[in-house]
């Protein structure tokens, strides 16, 4: 059973090629993008919590989506795939709790490569196309900032463990799928 970390900046292409993961290795896909989404779209007291730390760019509290995952993990089947999860280095280790908790490892993290400037075009199209007022070029120097300063450590701590699978994010959505499923074998 495959456990799968897809990492990246925000516009890497994380949530695209998470689709092709799933179905590739018939994994479960859980995106807290789309968990902390649905709670806001829900309108539940949790859901405005965090709208408001969405729309400041900043990062959601590690209780509240550590919770949300222990759930995921507890009701899997199939072996996952963390789109959004971890970002922090303490999630990370908690994530590794998580899972050790139900007899499970991590199996890599795939971490997608693009830089700066065509992450920015990439979330300013993404923001015309389904009209997220959480792209706006504002939020999107915050959130990269955030990426930088918060998540951009995990990397190496899945590096450390011989986890970390390095993927050139530009080209086709097809060719970077093909490098991915390459990489994991």
């Amino acid at each position: 059973m495959k456990n799968i970390v897809i990492f990246g900046a925000p516009g890497a292409g994380k949530g695209t090629q998470s689709d092709f993961i799933v179905e590739h290795y018939g994994l479960t896909h859980v995106s807290t993008g789309d968990l902390l989404r649905k709670e806001i779209a829900d309108q539940t007291d949790l859901g405005k919590r965090i709208k408001s730390i969405m729309d400041a760019g900043q990062l959601v509290s590690d209780d509240i989506v550590v919770e949300m995952m222990d759930k995921a993990i507890a009701n899997d089947t199939k072996g996952m795939l963390f789109d959004g999860f971890p970002r922090t280095v303490a999630q990370a280790k908690t994530l590794d709790r998580l899972l050790a908790k139900y007899e499970r490892s991590l199996t890599c993290m795939v971490q997608l490569e693009v830089p700066k400037d065509e992450l920015m075009r990439r979330l300013l199209e993404r923001a015309k196309i389904q009209g997220r007022a959480d792209d706006n070029e504002v939020t999107i120097n915050n959130r990269l900032l955030e990426y930088d300063n918060k998540t951009k450590p995990v990397a190496a701590y899945y590096a450390a463990q011989g986890k970390q699978l390095l993927i050139d994010g530009l080209g086709s959505i097809q060719d970077i799928a093909a490098r991915i499923r390459k990489a994991i074998g």
